[in-house]
């Protein structure tokens, strides 16, 4: 029953489409600029690893003795503050 016909019917559609995924668009060329300028907006010294100085700024004690107290504030939930609003119901 016609058999090349039938098949050249099977295969335009596979061929339509595969051509479009023939070309990409372009978009994708500039993909993650974004990202990429906004952290590098955020990097003051890019070279920092190379660097053999030590960081200045908080010694030792006291920066283990803040990240104690950091992790210390998730062991227990923060009070509750009471906000009394004037227009609530509970406030008549």
């Amino acid at each position: 029953m016609n058999t090349p016909c039938r098949a050249a019917l099977h295969l335009l559609p596979v061929l339509a489409m595969l051509a479009g995924c023939a070309t990409a668009p372009g978009y994708d060329a500039r993909f993650g600029d974004a990202v990429r300028q906004a952290r590098g907006a955020m990097t003051i010294n890019p070279q920092a690893g190379a660097s053999a100085d030590p960081v200045a700024g908080i010694d030792g004690q006291a920066a283990r003795d803040a990240m104690a107290r950091y992790h210390d504030s998730f062991k227990a939930p923060p009070p509750v503050v009471n906000v009394i609003n004037p227009g609530s119901p509970a406030a008549k």
